[in-house]
């Protein structure tokens, strides 16, 4: 089962002091960016892997890279800040028409990989969610995260982050720090999540973390519940909540660039697997897959992450079953495939104080971006926690209808030991209890309801004691509890009987693994996977690219006139035509813009080919990374072109097929004007 759904999140109102986020796209999962300790990256190794190594971009700081990468988003229009002429509200941003596109294509092809490859069903779920819902999953008193206060102004921030901030300002900054000092800050930031309120508190104080804004003292560490609370009917007397994250220890803050938002997408899968069974036939198909994995001992050891074979990972117990696995494996194809840079991927494994009581084994894929490394999809095992919390806290609604009673108390003793199955097809001794209607309508009359769901509710034990009494003496008194007195039961009225029945089913309650993709977050890593420069025709001057797959990018090719020609101008609105009947999404310039210009200007939003119409009967066809250019008939064009963006074939492979065409200086990129 998967299921799609936006979520909203309550949080505390940013300073007044502190500037508005930059402007952000996206949608985020689980909990916020956990960025980790990393060295200043020079820009030319976080560029696109597809980028020509001729023309990567120049040595650039992470924040330099942050700014390039989200001005040219802005610029763009992939994505605004809502409601901008009214001043804007930080957290809150609007896709534009590019950024739509990538986040249609993104979804598209996740439902591609799992709903239609894996063959599962689809919901989607609604935002809002009565409050029953949530305080019977633990929601409304857990979900919460610590919060600090400044102590003169009430300003609140995350008290993690502040710690983190922090040690990772010490490391980065002060080059004076000893070893041992080094190896703490290393230390805490391994175990960040696993740190409790006192702990937290505990070293705030130790370092003399103050508040950003002001440098005024902070409070201790408290719980603040993330949810958005609101009301369902004009009434408000049935309170609810804007659908949270099902993961524990989610906080989004409007603080942190285009990653922390306060409205995005989650893609959820629900699998259900047999507790005894967790094995998966599937997994033979990825577990040969070699990735970073980040195991828990590792963290706490302070080591890095390491290269692991996931079949190795499931058979040593690193990873918990081949179910949970094979969604870890699935989930490597999914993102590599998008775009995301295999280098930099990894899947750390949740440490002790992260993972909620009732978890198995928890892991999260992690994406290496600016920030650092971030968490953007969560994998786990939930064991059957949810259905048993839902299906008790049913039951315990149910009782308050007094009719239902005797009913529910018969359903709670199977819910109390839903494990105690056997295997199937087999014979077992069944107690079977057949209440005679008419008979006990006769003496009971009104309360014969009440009289029957009585009997059917007997233990084991009980009812044989009846069994054994009436045969001696043809009759036993019987206390009915929602009658509030006893009865006398005849041998007429109930039928006791041990019978051998044959199962052919077996009845269990269902572990649920759960991988939960952060749609925004993938989104804004594949940005900053995808973008690189190259030089352009000046000294200093530095196009952007976003180096899109076929698979993801916006528009998937541009047609061009080569200069404003009627005869030109007729082939265009062919090809567009034809591009059109085979579902290729495109678009075509008939400015008087040179052709180099109009290159630099699709480049930019990553559109991976470029038709230049330069003769009536062949047209040339341009890839994006590498300006390679080859010359194709105009009525092959579109299915040429349709290979490529379905991932038939590669670019390289149709190089073998057409003729090559030589670029003119014309053809140079050149920047806007």
């Amino acid at each position: 089962m998967l299921l799609l759904r936006r979520v909203s999140f309550l949080l505390p109102w940013p300073s007044p002091r502190a500037p508005l986020a930059k402007p952000l796209l996206l949608l985020l999962l689980l909990r916020p960016p956990r960025t980790l300790p990393s060295t200043e990256r020079p820009l030319a190794s976080m560029a696109a892997p597809s980028a020509p190594a001729g023309g990567r971009t120049a040595a650039m700081s992470r924040d330099a890279f942050r700014a390039a990468v989200t001005n040219t988003l802005e610029r763009r229009l992939f994505f605004v800040p809502s409601f901008k002429i009214y001043g804007g509200v930080a957290g809150l941003y609007d896709y534009g028409p590019p950024g739509c596109a990538v986040k249609a294509n993104v979804l598209a092809f996740w439902r591609q990989h799992f709903v239609l490859e894996e063959g599962m069903l689809e919901v989607d779920c609604p935002c809002v969610t009565p409050e029953v819902v949530l305080k019977a999953s633990g929601h409304v008193d857990k979900f919460t995260d610590l919060m600090v206060k400044d102590e003169k102004t009430g300003n609140c921030y995350r008290a993690d982050h502040l710690l983190k901030d922090f040690c990772k300002d010490k490391l980065e900054k002060d080059h004076a720090l000893s070893p041992e000092q080094t190896e703490e800050y290393n230390k805490i930031l391994a175990i960040l999540d696993d740190l409790s309120a006192e702990q937290l508190g505990a070293k705030i104080k130790e370092y003399g973390i103050v508040a950003p804004d002001t440098k005024n003292p902070l409070s201790d560490p408290y719980p603040f519940n993330l949810m958005f609370q609101t009301s369902i009917g004009p009434s408000g007397l049935s309170p609810g909540y804007m659908r949270p994250e099902t993961a524990q220890g989610i906080f989004i803050s409007p603080r942190q660039g285009l990653l922390r938002v306060r409205e995005f997408t989650l893609a959820e899968i629900e699998h259900f697997v047999d507790p005894e069974d967790k094995s998966h036939p599937k997994f033979g198909d990825v577990s040969d897959l070699e990735f970073l994995m980040f195991p828990r001992e590792d963290q706490m050891a302070g080591r890095s992450a390491t290269r692991l074979k996931l079949g190795n990972a499931v058979s040593e117990g690193t990873v918990n079953n081949e179910t949970l696995g094979f969604f870890i494996g699935r989930v490597y194809l999914f993102l590599t495939q998008l775009g995301i840079d295999k280098d930099r991927l990894r899947f750390r494994q949740h440490l002790p104080n992260e993972m909620a009581h009732y978890a198995a084994d928890c892991w999260d894929a992690e994406i290496e971006c600016s920030y650092g490394w971030i968490e953007c999809v969560g994998i786990a095992d939930r064991s059957a926690y949810d259905l048993r919390a839902h299906s008790n806290y049913a039951f315990l609604m149910s009782v308050l209808d007094r009719t239902k009673v005797v009913r529910n108390l018969k359903r709670m003793k199977s819910l109390q030991n839903p494990e105690k199955w056997s295997h199937y097809p087999s014979c077992e001794a069944k107690l079977v209890i057949t209440p005679s209607k008419k008979e006990l309508g006769l003496a009971f009359k009104g309360n014969q309801r009440m009289v029957l769901e009585a009997l059917e509710a007997m233990g084991e034990t009980e009812a044989l004691d009846m069994k054994a009494a009436l045969e001696s003496k043809g009759e036993v008194e019987f206390k009915v509890c929602t009658l509030g007195k006893d009865v006398t039961i005849k041998k007429s009225m109930v039928s006791i009987n041990v019978e051998k029945k044959k199962e052919h089913q077996r009845k269990f309650t269902p572990s649920v693994i759960e991988p939960s993709f952060g749609i925004g977050r993938i989104i804004y890593c594949l940005f900053e996977h995808c973008f690189y420069q190259r030089p352009g025709k000046g000294e200093d001057e530095q196009l952007n690219v976003f180096g899109f797959p076929p698979l993801v990018a916006p528009i998937k090719c541009t047609v061009f006139p080569l200069v404003k020609l009627e005869k030109f101008e007729v082939v265009a609105k062919k090809i567009s035509k034809a591009l059109t009947a085979a579902g290729i999404s495109h678009i075509i310039d008939m400015t008087g813009n040179t052709i180099g210009k109009r290159y630099a200007r699709t480049d930019e939003i990553g559109v991976p080919l470029a038709i230049t119409v330069d003769n009536t009967s062949s047209v040339t066809v341009r890839d994006r990374d590498s300006k390679d250019q080859i010359r194709v008939e105009v009525d092959e064009v579109a299915s040429v072109v349709k290979e490529v963006t379905d991932g038939q074939s590669t670019w390289a492979d149709i190089m073998w097929r057409y003729p090559t065409h030589t670029a003119s200086a014309a053809d140079d990129e050149e920047a806007e004007p």
